[in-house]
């Protein structure tokens, strides 16, 4: 045998004329290997705009704070009404006692009825109730939570003693010469609180990968566009970033007592907070059969808001099923009532348009698409079942507040989002480079990391102002 080694053999080698040869013939042929790409220098945006953070910035007002916890008082209602009582007399007697079972008052621990008030006092059944009775209260035992009232009519009371019956205070009636009303009502308020979240992400790349030079053409979610050295890792944690600093006061829930979220030790997790759709559900009002999708269902709506703050302007943020909803809703009217669905002159170049910006209805209504509940990555891609979120109505104006910076009284929207600062730091949105590369020089890790952070809170005043509107 000779000393001649197997390998390596011999080279493949072109060949002067398109012909496959034994010298020539490439069996495992890759593309790559014998032609250079032609490359696009512009990435395309198959989906467009990707981030879903636009909801908080377009309702709320953004202002500092310095502390761990957040208090605010809301007012209380003004008249004084409650909705399950009893009676200890039947039918036809002149007077009787009143007992209230309702939560008594936190502002002052007892009934806000007082003797020489009138009240007007009804049957909660709307089916079997008899009527309903004026009275003047005589008098009241604050820690029995009852009062005596007087019918002014002639025939006595007309429910039953066994009814559940309504109370309100319509004003009072005293005699010539007598001493003025015993007592006085303290203001009615309810304290709220709420504590921020500390949210974190960071991006880190090699030092050598960074030495790997890559120019590419971008349009970023803001607006830029241009030739970026492009990290794109870096690029989408920064969107991804901000758009949680949104989507997580609006998820967010205060861990309970038990979970096992509240008894963390580590690192992770500090309660939780009160976001949006939780203040809502738990103190504002919900629609839970699905979208509305006649005027009998918005009349309903209508009817709660009149009984909440009657804010005149509202802005319904919706997801597809919702906006499709009301569209449908309004064209219908076309045929039933006669109203112009839009005017087009005759002109057969004009596109049709079948949606609608808003509607009055008992108040201002305005329409606008919330990217975040259609998103297939976030609410969007959750299936339409009881509970799921279909849209939020939203008050469109304004509360008088105190501002702890400027020192004064100022206009704010309903929805708070507060960060965390102080004359010696500032956590409203935090980034700074660690490592050694990309201009940090603070350890010796062989990298550049971005690091992000937010210390932030969504203060929700007014919540039964506000309606979510649920998947039945």
């Amino acid at each position: 045998m000779g000393a001649l080694a197997a390998s390596p053999g011999v080279a493949v080698m072109p060949a002067p004329e398109q012909v496959a040869l034994q010298s020539n013939y490439i069996t495992n042929f890759d593309f790559l290997n014998q032609y250079l790409p032609d490359v696009y220098e512009e990435q395309f945006e198959r989906y467009g705009n990707r981030s879903i953070a636009s909801f908080l910035r377009m309702v709320s007002a953004e202002t500092p704070f310095s502390s761990d916890l957040l208090k605010w008082t809301e007012q209380g209602r003004l008249h004084a009404k409650y909705v399950n009582c009893s009676s200890d007399s039947a039918p036809g007697v002149d007077d009787a006692t009143i007992t209230v079972d309702d939560t008594l008052d936190p502002g002052n621990g007892s009934i806000a009825i007082r003797p020489g008030q009138t009240v007007h006092i009804y049957d909660n059944d709307t089916v079997t109730s008899t009527g309903s009775n004026k009275a003047i209260v005589t008098a009241v035992d604050t820690a029995a939570g009852t009062f005596d009232v007087a019918y002014y009519e002639a025939g006595g009371q007309v429910f039953a003693a066994a009814d559940t019956v309504s109370v309100y205070v319509y004003g009072s009636e005293f005699k010539k010469g007598t001493a003025g009303m015993t007592g006085s009502l303290e203001a009615s308020v309810e304290f709220f609180d709420n504590k921020p979240i500390i949210l974190k992400d960071n991006f880190a790349v090699a030092a050598s990968d960074m030495a790997q030079m890559g120019w590419v053409k971008v349009t970023t979610e803001n607006g830029g566009d241009g030739f970026l050295w492009y990290l794109q890792s870096e690029h989408e944690t920064r969107i991804r970033f901000e758009d949680y600093m949104e989507t997580s006061l609006i998820e967010a829930v205060p861990a309970e007592a038990g979970s096992g979220a509240i008894g963390l030790t580590g690192p992770y997790g500090s309660g939780g907070t009160e976001g949006f759709f939780y203040v809502v559900g738990t103190r504002g009002n919900v629609w839970g059969e699905g979208v509305p999708e006649t005027l009998a269902d918005w009349d309903q709506l209508v009817k709660r808001l009149d009984k909440q703050g009657a804010i005149e302007e509202n802005v319904i943020f919706e997801d597809r099923d919702l906006d499709f909803s009301i569209s449908d809703m309004l064209a219908g009217q076309s045929t039933t009532t006669g109203a112009s669905y839009g005017l087009f002159d005759n002109n057969e170049t004009m596109a049709l348009n079948l949606g609608f910006t808003g509607f009055r209805r008992g108040y201002d209504f305005y329409k606008n698409s919330w990217k975040y509940l259609n998103d297939p990555q976030m609410r969007g891609g959750m299936p339409d079942e009881a509970g799921s979120i279909k849209g939020a109505i939203v008050p469109a104006g304004e509360k008088t507040v105190y501002d702890e910076i400027l020192g004064k009284n100022i206009k704010r929207p309903f929805l708070h989002v507060r960060y965390r600062k102080s004359e010696a730091e500032d956590r409203k949105y935090k980034t700074w480079i660690t490592g050694s590369a990309g201009g940090a020089a603070n350890s010796d890790v062989d990298e550049m990391r971005v690091n992000f952070l937010s210390e932030r809170a969504l203060c929700t005043l007014g919540a039964n102002n506000f309606f979510l509107i649920q998947g039945a």
